[in-house]
């Protein structure tokens, strides 16, 4: 089954401890420092556009991408509900497509894990690079192989609610550094039964040496890579890199 088709449904029910207001706020303090007043902003792995819907509400132009169908229509439903007017478009982060220039991107919560093959994380690269402003900014986040390691491993979690649960069995494979989450969910319908469903869930741990150069060869400059969307740098043990980085007007993909 598709990553996130059930999950969807119950995606932020389960996420509502998810730090959305830390994010944003690390994205505006870089946007800040760099003078970036910013008209249009795109989010990419939007899933149902919870960051897509709080920078709205300040009056941002908001594009948000994602490769699940059912993400997308809850962050429609979500958008309409708040009257919100937001571009979501289906499309893989690794050849996206957009009608012209931003000034900001960035992908928040592992979204570029999810890009198994080295090529796919270039390509990502490459396209954000051409359809940033003239000295725009990329901001994203990856799991470190340190997370898959010493956290996640060969372990199993569960959460429960009032109308669903799920078991998530984890299995880290160190060699081809692939990490799969296979996720039994189990959501109660409108005649109180709990139907249960399973999705299988790969993400690729990439050391932060190799997103330097993956950066660098898209054309992208570095500016710094932080611990978990704070102003702490990258350390051994941070669970989460943040990295920031801008568009050095370079030649553009036609």
């Amino acid at each position: 089954m598709e990553a996130y088709s059930e999950f969807a449904k119950v995606y932020d029910t389960f996420m509502e401890d998810t730090p959305y207001e830390k994010w944003i706020a690390f994205i505006e303090r870089w946007m800040t420092a760099y003078n970036i007043s910013p008209r249009i902003i795109c989010d990419l792995g939007c899933g149902t556009g919870k960051m897509c819907s709080m920078l709205a509400k300040q009056g941002i132009e908001m594009i948000g991408i994602d490769s699940s169908e059912e993400m997308l229509m809850t962050a429609k439903e979500n958008a309409e509900k708040a009257g919100q007017n937001i571009l979501y478009l289906l499309q893989d982060m690794s050849d996206f497509e957009l009608y012209g220039t931003v000034d900001v991107i960035y992908s928040c919560c592992d979204s570029i894990n999810y890009l198994l093959e080295e090529d796919e994380v270039l390509s990502t690269f490459k396209w954000v690079n051409n359809y940033l402003e003239p000295g725009g900014m990329f901001i994203f986040d990856i799991n470190t192989p340190y997370k898959y390691k010493k956290v996640l491993a060969d372990k199993t979690f569960a959460e429960q609610t009032e109308d669903a649960a799920y078991i998530w069995e984890n299995y880290y494979d160190e060699d081809e550094q692939i990490n799969e989450f296979v996720v039994n969910f189990f959501i109660k319908d409108e005649g109180g039964t709990y139907i249960r469903t399973e999705e299988y869930h790969y993400q690729k741990a990439y050391e932060v040496k190799k997103i330097r150069e993956f950066l660098e060869e898209a054309g992208l400059e570095l500016i710094g890579v932080y611990d978990d969307y704070t102003n702490e740098p990258y350390h051994e043990r941070s669970l989460r890199a943040t990295f920031v980085a801008k568009e050095k007007e370079k030649e553009r993909n036609n």
